[in-house]
């Protein structure tokens, strides 16, 4: 569905209106499309003394072959240097002319409170610079992996700086992350920034992202990550699951798609397309679950669990019955799919369950206390079993969407969709592939220590983001 308000105040008469007004003006988001370059436009490199990430960053970098600028100070100039970049030297006196398109602060060697100072420094006399639909990202020490509490106290500080710094510029379609990285785990995070300084990541923003421990392949296909792979997406037959799908299929990966009978014709349509199957089944019967793990017998390497329905009323006038199917849909029926093919060993080696969430199952919603429960369940599983398939060179992760244009909003009374297009930093509501590109990063098979997190797909949602 299209968003008229936004096409309105975009346009120059519009626009001139919506600001002597003082009405929200949306940005016109840039989205990836097939052979773009993970960045187009300049990135600006620093770091605080003592940082751990400079090499892992410039690695990166050069392996997306993006240009880059950098104060030059030890240790980003031998990183720099080792990682075969050319890059140029900012000068934070020099004239406002040098513009960036993503700005990277390695915060890790922060030490305490009073260090701070070096991070705001560097985005004070650069932020001003950000291109539009530029992106920002800090790199720090989870604090649980601090060694005192001073570094632990400045490290989660951070945190109140870029969901702070995402709502001041989300007005020009800028991005800003907080990426905890675990010490040890400096060469797990090539897909992270891939991802988060792409097109990929338009709707992603003020987020909190923990990369730990895990061993990502010696060859890495960046275009075709899923090629060979098999991929199981439930309720894929419209909206956010197909686009979940396509994203998939588009990046080599052999398609299953899985919806209600009632909805094979979409399903067949769908998966004939992108040359993959369709599985007509519903999940929440006994025998569903069994049934999934001996049709991927062979192996599967990517589950992605979409399929949900919303059935409100207030809690008073909730029957159990409406508690129960929805209940039985949107949770229980992943975690019975889950131990079937956890027990059977049907997920191969570096297998990737993604679960699909909910900005409600974090902040709730008046008349949706069954659908919050079941998203915040979800929430709860991917944080309980994190662990242990770590273990099991596993991992399992979560998106939580916001507002996402979709046949379901679309219907929505116009002043609760408008309402929820523009409380956000962004100004506007998500589309499919938003979801489609997080869950892809997500299941990419270079992601293998990006595990436990729930990322919101919300456009720094006001309310509880």
């Amino acid at each position: 569905m299209s968003d008229r308000y936004a096409q309105l105040v975009n346009n120059p008469v519009g626009s001139i209106v919506a600001r002597r007004v003082g009405l929200p003006l949306p940005p016109t988001l840039e989205r990836h499309r097939s052979g773009d370059p993970v960045i187009r436009g300049r990135v600006l490199l620093d770091a605080a003394p003592g940082g751990r990430l400079a090499s892992a960053v410039a690695t990166t970098l050069a392996g997306a072959k993006a240009e880059v600028a950098s104060t030059m100070a030890e240790p980003l100039r031998a990183a720099v240097a080792d990682a075969g970049l050319d890059a140029s030297v900012f000068n934070p006196a020099a004239p406002g002319e040098q513009r960036f398109k993503a700005l990277i602060f390695d915060a890790t060697g922060i030490g305490d409170s009073t260090e701070l100072a070096l991070m705001h420094a560097f985005f004070h006399a650069s932020v001003g610079r950000i291109e539009r639909c530029g992106r920002m990202i800090v790199l720090a020490t989870p604090p649980s992996a601090c060694g005192s509490p001073r570094e632990a106290t400045a490290q989660r500080a951070i945190e109140g700086f870029t969901r702070s710094l995402g709502k001041e510029v989300g007005g020009r379609g800028v991005t800003v992350q907080l990426v905890y990285v675990a010490p040890g785990a400096e060469d797990g995070i090539a897909s992270t920034l891939r991802f988060l300084l792409s097109p990929r990541s338009a709707y992603v923003t003020g987020q909190v992202v923990h990369v730990g421990h895990g061993k990502p392949p010696a060859k890495i296909d960046w275009e075709k990550p899923f090629a060979g792979k098999v991929a199981l997406v439930t309720g894929a037959s419209r909206g956010i699951g197909a686009a979940i799908a396509v994203k998939l299929a588009e990046e080599g990966a052999n398609i299953v798609g899985l919806d209600v009978p009632a909805l094979s014709a979409e399903l067949e349509r769908l998966t004939t397309r992108l040359g993959g199957e369709a599985l007509e089944l519903d999940i929440t019967t006994p025998e569903a679950p069994g049934a999934i793990a001996e049709r991927f017998a062979g192996g599967l390497d990517v589950v992605v669990h979409n399929a949900g329905v919303t059935l409100d009323r207030t809690l008073a006038k909730m029957p159990a019955e409406r508690w129960s199917k929805l209940m039985e849909i949107n949770l229980s029926s992943i975690e019975r799919i889950d131990d079937a093919l956890l027990e059977t060993n049907v997920l191969g080696k570096n297998g990737r369950i993604v679960c699909v969430s909910s900005m409600s199952g974090i902040a709730g919603n008046a008349g949706q206390t069954n659908y919050a429960t079941s998203k915040a369940g979800v929430i709860g599983m991917v944080e309980s079993l994190a662990p242990s398939l770590a273990k099991q060179g596993l991992t399992i992760n979560a998106v939580a969407p916001g507002f996402i244009e979709t046949q379901m909003t679309a219907k929505m009374p116009i002043p609760i969709r408008e309402a929820g297009r523009r409380m956000s930093s962004l100004s506007q509501g998500g589309l499919p592939v938003d979801v489609a590109e997080t869950i892809a990063w997500f299941a990419h098979p270079a992601s293998t220590g990006v595990n436990g997190n729930v990322v919101r797909v919300c456009g720094q949602n006001l309310l509880g983001a």
